[in-house]
C-alpha cells in the first residue's frame, strides 16, 4: 500500500510536470517575437586625450570622451513573457594593437510598465572610454550601436542590435588637458 509520503511524492511530482509544460508553453506564444526597433545616434562632442591609465599598465593611454543624442521607441517590444530590457550602447573600432574592439560606454534598464520611449540629448558616456594604447586619437572608423537584452518571465535571453548606428572619427590631435568635457 501507499503511504502518505509516497503520495504526496507523486502529487508534488506531478504538479512540478503540469508546471514546466505550462510554462514552456507560456514560451512558445511569444517566442517568435521580433525584437527589432530602429534608433537613431547622433554624436555631438568628440574628445581624445592622452593620459596616465592608473588601473593598469600606468602607461599614457588614449580617452575618448563624447556626448551623444539617442532616440528610439522600444515600447512595442514589451508584452505579457517580458520584464524587462537591459539596453547598452558600445563603441566599435579598430587599432593597431587590436583587430577588433568593443568598449560599452553607456548601459540602461527598462522595466515592464516604464517609459520605453527614448529621447537623450548631450548625454555623457556612463563608462571611462579608454584605449588599450594609443589607437583613439585620428581613428577614422568608430561606430555606436544600441543593443538590447531581452529578459523575460519564461524563455530564451536573445541578445538584439537596434537597426541603425552611427560612424565617427576621433580628431588627429589630442584636446588640452584643461578643455572642459
Amino acid at each position: 500500500m501507499n503511504t502518505i509520503l509516497s503520495r504526496a511524492n507523486t502529487i508534488f511530482a506531478f504538479t512540478l510536470s503540469v508546471m514546466a509544460a505550462l510554462t514552456f508553453c507560456c514560451f512558445l506564444t511569444t517566442a517568435m517575437n521580433d525584437h527589432l526597433s530602429p534608433i537613431k545616434i547622433d554624436v555631438n562632442k568628440i574628445i581624445v586625450k592622452n593620459v596616465q591609465d592608473f588601473s593598469t599598465t600606468r602607461e599614457k593611454n588614449d580617452l575618448g570622451f563624447i556626448t551623444f543624442d539617442l532616440q528610439a521607441d522600444l515600447q512595442h517590444l514589451f508584452n505579457w513573457n517580458m520584464k524587462q530590457l537591459f539596453l547598452y550602447l558600445t563603441a566599435e573600432y579598430t587599432s593597431p594593437n587590436n583587430k577588433l574592439n568593443q568598449v560599452v560606454l553607456w548601459d540602461k534598464i527598462i522595466r515592464r510598465g516604464e517609459n520605453a520611449r527614448l529621447d537623450y540629448r548631450s548625454l555623457h558616456s556612463k563608462y571611462y572610454f579608454f584605449d588599450d594604447g594609443k589607437g583613439l586619437r585620428g581613428n577614422q572608423n568608430v561606430t555606436l550601436t544600441l543593443s538590447w537584452n531581452v529578459i523575460p518571465n519564461a524563455g530564451t535571453l536573445p541578445r538584439i542590435s537596434g537597426v541603425g548606428s552611427k560612424t565617427f572619427q576621433f580628431p588627429d590631435e589630442y584636446t588640452p588637458g584643461n578643455a572642459r568635457i
